[in-house]
């Protein structure tokens, strides 16, 4: 059930016609491969969690979307020309340090759900780059666990190295895009402590993995 009337769910300018030429585009370059689009959230308080690739998920997260996620962003880009305009427009992005933990960021994201809005973590915090999933940071968990948010997570492979391995060899790769049964942390870990989150990252992690080919779930095969 959709709730549109959430106050953090915003659709920036242009954000239909945007996501349908990214769609045009994606199946003109790739061949898609989609699966669970119901799962997409519509409402929050929720967290999308990729597995992170490379410069293709900011393309097919917002391309997918049934709503735009609110997402997180290395501060790097919101120096970019050009780039940092369409990360603050489109990805309604919170730009993140990740030199060190970002309580500035944490807090905007937890006020995000806090009104109901959708969220786009990467618990990698980082780009795999060879498309095996590495370990996960503590983020998703802590903000799932005091938001009581809802947790949808996606399995993303087969467009890393895509501009040399596919595209320069006049290619269209295989690109996956899975999206996993929504869920919550259990109750018990609204209570538990910041150095307890390992536990519930484990289980953000886990889905993850669930969803990927065996070859590619790294630390959580």
């Amino acid at each position: 059930m959709s709730n549109p009337s959430s106050p953090a769910i915003k659709t920036p300018f242009g954000w239909t016609f945007a996501q349908h030429v990214l769609r045009v585009l994606l199946r003109l370059l790739v061949k898609l491969d989609v699966q669970g689009l119901e799962h997409m959230p519509d409402h929050g308080p929720a967290i999308i969690t990729p597995n992170h690739i490379g410069w293709l998920d900011v393309v097919l997260m917002p391309a997918f979307s049934k709503v735009p996620p609110v997402t997180f962003a290395a501060e790097k880009w919101g120096r970019a020309p050009l780039v940092n305009h369409l990360f603050r427009h489109f990805g309604q992005a919170i730009f993140v340090n990740r030199g060190a933990p970002d309580k500035r960021a944490l807090k905007a994201a937890m006020e995000v759900l806090k009104q109901g809005g959708v969220l786009g973590l990467a618990p990698e915090g980082t780009r795999s780059h060879d498309g095996i999933l590495r370990k996960g940071h503590d983020g998703a968990a802590w903000l799932a666990s005091r938001t009581d948010a809802t947790i949808i997570p996606i399995a993303m492979w087969g467009h890393e190295n895509v501009i040399r391995g596919h595209w320069l060899r006049l290619r269209r790769p295989e690109v996956h895009f899975h999206v996993g049964e929504p869920y919550k942390l259990p109750p018990e870990a609204r209570k538990a402590r910041s150095r307890e989150m390992k536990v519930y990252t484990e289980m953000i992690m886990r889905r993850i993995a669930a969803m990927l080919p065996p070859e590619r779930r790294g630390y959580y095969a």
